[in-house]
This record gives structure tokens, C-alpha cells and sequence, in this order.
């Protein structure tokens, strides 16, 4: 088989070609590893690699196939990388700053532990920017990570290493993180399957600065394999207390089934959302009618929740300035963007972070209505299409000015409420950008959330889309 068949294929036929022997684990590895050495200067997702170790590993998981009664896990063989926010033991974890650029942890995440127990092999950490405190990816360690669909954009954040990665066919299984949106954001950024499961089904430690947010989760170019990445690293881990029991739901079996019945909301703006797109509005309007076409019952509607904006940033932009506290006086290490957070969240007095909780807790009760009606609810994923690299966020959209934060409207509610919540490609802008479409489920209703996703691929299959990328990996 071909490197650059290998390079595209699905962790779950990679897995099954594995485990007969058709493919060999080094095969695969060495190709994928080939590509990123093609690809990755012209998109700079992949900052570390472990190439010599993931070489080993290939080589003993290709003996491990030649011995009777060898255990072999789900992913035996198969590739997978990390965002550079989560530990992973004896590999560098910047957490995207020259101020931890020399730390080394001493062990795995339980996500990275239990991947690697499920047979994959590491290739190395993706980028994201400093705590990943933005929705794009750049940082002053390692600079800016590229979208492989149009070099001069983002491939979204914070996870945008991971997404480019995933895009770009550098490996079939991505780790990102999603404390506002960090997963499905550049999900939507670059046409691939970002999944944020319910808050604590796959275990986060260490905690992070916005760890009441922060969710850990894959991010895959299909929906199969983001359930068997889900299915080997759900489950209790005692290192995070808020990590839930075993959901005895098999994931990738949830993926079959009929949607039919289903009562369906499609909203294009939330009633909060200070300007949506035009084009991607039009573009995830004509993607909802494939739910009607699987037998959904769809109504559109806008909720007019207030904006929980608010509490979100207090929460979220307190707790990473919180961690970067003790730095201040190495400001030329910190962004400047990032720097003016920290400055004007330490000013707050500490009743406003509580009073944030508070407000928090009060909005639930406006999703928690709206689910008793509905199965699930679709939105944009993002309010615009990707912007220019380097920046921050977008200073406006469709020719409104808008605030920072204002283009993810969709996505942080739902890091609030901590509800399953996904992005499915939806398709393209007159440009060729990619678009979302956010899938979000009831309280815990992952399975239905991944069962939703996969009727939408089966429907709009957006695997044949790949980015115009040559061999060198440039435009």
C-alpha cells in the first residue's frame, strides 16, 4: 500500500489492516513521519517530535504481532499526537510559552496513558498558544501554526496544531483541548471532526488554569474514530475528582441507528450572538437539511438566552491569569494580548470570580428548559470563516465591529454547561474556507451526540475533501 494511502486512512482501517498483518506498524509510522517532515514547514502544527521513539515503538508493536497470544489493544500500530498542553511523560510540554519551554513532566496524562495502553504510538506535540488563552494558534516560542486549506488563515484554536495535523494527513488521531471552544473552533476552521464530550467523561489532569472548562477529547477526520478514541479513554481516573463513572455505552456500536423522530432545533444566532457570517449562516442552514432528509422533526428557533459571555471570560481569562501570576515581571515572554488580560483580571476584586459561579450556575436553568423539548440543538460552529494568521481574533465580521471573543458565540455556552457538543464539516466558502456546523446533545448524551454526527457523515460524507496541498506543503 501506498505512503500516501497509509497517510489518509482511518485509525479504525489502519487498526483492522494492523492486526492482519497487511500493514505493518513501522509502515505506517514511517509514512506518516515522512509526510510531516514534507508537510510541517509550511504549517508548523507538529513543535515536538518524537520520531526515534515512535520508530521504536513500531518496530516493537510489529513484533508484538509474531507472538502467540500477544494482547494487542484496539490501536495497536496506530499514530497519534498531543496538543502541547497536555503532559506527556519524558516529552517537553511548553504549554505554548518560552517560560516553560524546558519542561519535561514525569508523567502521562490519563488521555496520552490510556491511548498509548490501547496500543497507539506518540508522534509528537502540536502547537497552541500560551494556555491556549485564544481560538488561534501562535504563540512566541514556536510562532504561528497555518490552515492547510489557505496558508494566510488560521486553522483555528486553541487546538489549531492538532487540526492542522489532522487536515494535512499527519496522523489519523489527534489529543486537543476545549475550555471555550479550543476543539470544535479549529474543528470548523479546517474541515475535520472535533468531539467535546460531557464535561469529565475523558478524565484532565493535571487541572488546568480554566479547569471547570477545560475539556480533553480527539480530533479526528472522521466520526468512527473519534468514538474509538473516546471508547479507550472514557472512564474514572481518581487524579480528577470531577471525572465521571464508566457511561457502559459503547461508543463506536452507538454510531448506528436511526435519527428518525428526533425533535431537532437549528438556530443561527442563539439571540445573543452580536453578528453571524452571511455565508456561513447560509452554508449550515443548507447542512441542517440533512437532518430533515434522516427524519428529524427540525423547527428553527432563537431561544433569546442572555449572553453568558461574561461569566465565561471572568472564569476563564482568571483562572489562566491566575497560573501566569508569578510571571509578570518576565513580560517580554508573554504575549501582549495575553499580558492586558492578566493586568485587568488581577484587578477584579474576588467576589466578581465568585459571582461569575453564581451567574454560571443561574444560565443552566435557560439550556436546561430548552433540552426538555429538544433532542438536540444545531448552530454554526463559529460566527465567521478563518481569519488571518497572527491575529488574535477577528476585529469584525461581516463589516460589524465586534469584541474579542464575539466570533465563538456557539461554542463556549456549552463549555459552561458542559454538555456534549461537536463540529461536523458543513462545507466550503465561496473561497474555499471550511465551515462547522455544532452538533450539541442533553446533559451526558455523548453517544447521542455521536450517533447524530455519524448520520450526518453518512449523508454528507466530507472525507473525499482534501486540502490543496503539494508535496513540498505549500499552496
Amino acid at each position: 500500500m501506498s505512503d500516501e494511502r497509509l497517510c489518509w486512512l482511518p485509525a479504525t482501517e489502519l487498526a483492522a489492516l494492523i492486526r492482519k498483518k497487511r500493514v505493518s506498524p513501522v509502515e505506517v509510522v514511517d509514512a506518516v513521519l515522512d509526510r510531516i517532515a514534507k508537510v510541517n514547514p509550511a504549517l508548523n502544527a507538529f513543535v515536538t517530535l518524537t520520531d526515534a521513539q515512535a520508530r521504536r515503538e513500531a518496530r516493537a508493536a510489529e513484533r508484538a504481532l509474531t507472538r502467540r497470544g500477544a494482547r494487542l489493544g484496539p490501536l495497536h500500530g496506530v499514530p497519534f499526537s498531543v496538543k502541547d498542553l497536555v503532559v506527556t511523560k519524558g516529552v517537553r510540554t511548553t504549554f505554548g510559552t518560552p517560560l516553560y519551554r524546558d519542561n519535561v513532566p514525569a508523567e502521562d496524562a490519563p488521555i496520552v496513558e490510556r491511548l498509548k495502553r490501547a496500543g497507539a504510538i506518540l508522534l509528537g506535540k502540536t502547537n497552541t498558544p500560551t494556555f491556549g488563552w485564544i481560538g488561534a494558534t501562535h504563540n512566541l516560542l514556536f510562532g504561528a501554526t497555518r490552515n492547510p486549506w489557505n496558508l494566510d488563515r488560521t486553522p483555528g484554536g486553541s487546538s489549531g496544531g492538532a487540526s492542522a495535523a489532522a487536515a494535512a494527513g499527519l496522523g489519523p488521531l489527534h489529543v486537543g483541548t476545549d475550555g471555550g471552544g479550543s476543539i470544535r473552533i479549529p474543528a470548523s476552521c479546517v474541515g475535520i471532526y472535533g468531539l467535546k464530550a460531557s464535561y469529565g467523561r475523558i478524565p484532565a489532569w493535571p487541572p488546568s488554569g480554566a479547569w471547570s472548562l477545560s475539556h480533553v477529547g480527539p480530533m479526528t477526520r472522521t466520526v468512527a474514530d473519534a468514538a474509538l478514541m473516546l471508547q479507550v479513554t472514557a472512564g474514572p481516573d481518581e487524579r480528577d475528582q470531577y471525572s465521571l463513572p464508566a457511561a457502559g455505552v459503547d461508543f463506536t456500536a452507538a454510531l448506528r441507528g436511526s435519527l428518525k423522530g428526533l425533535r431537532v432545533a437549528w438556530s443561527a444566532d442563539l439571540g445573543f450572538a452580536d453578528a453571524v457570517d452571511p455565508e456561513v449562516r447560509a452554508i449550515c442552514a443548507k447542512a441542517v437539511k440533512a437532518f430533515r432528509e434522516l427524519g428529524c422533526r427540525v423547527e428553527e428557533v432563537s431561544p433569546r438566552w442572555p449572553s453568558p459571555r461574561d461569566p465565561w471570560e471572568t472564569i476563564f481569562c482568571g483562572g489562566i491569569a491566575t497560573r501566569l501570576a508569578p510571571f509578570l515581571a518576565r513580560r517580554g515572554e508573554i504575549d501582549a494580548g495575553l499580558y492586558r488580560i492578566i493586568e485587568d483580571a488581577l484587578k477584579h476584586p474576588p467576589t466578581r470570580y465568585v459571582q461569575a459561579w453564581f451567574d454560571r450556575l443561574a444560565w443552566w436553568e435557560h439550556p436546561r428548559r430548552f433540552f426538555e423539548t429538544y433532542d438536540l440543538l444545531l448552530t454554526p460552529t463559529i460566527a465567521c470563516p478563518p481569519f488571518r494568521v497572527g491575529l488574535d481574533n477577528p476585529a469584525e465580521i461581516a463589516g460589524t465591529p465586534v469584541p474579542a471573543y464575539a466570533w465563538i458565540p456557539f461554542t463556549f455556552p456549552f463549555n459552561m454547561t458542559g454538555q456534549p457538543a461537536a463540529s461536523v464539516p458543513a462545507g466550503f466558502t465561496a473561497d474555499g474556507l471550511p465551515v462547522g456546523l455544532q452538533i450539541v446533545g442533553r446533559r451526558f448524551d455523548d453517544a447521542g451526540v455521536l450517533r447524530a454526527s455519524a448520520a450526518f457523515e453518512r449523508a454528507r460524507p466530507w472525507a473525499p475533501h482534501r486540502p490543496p496541498l503539494d508535496q513540498e506543503g505549500a499552496r
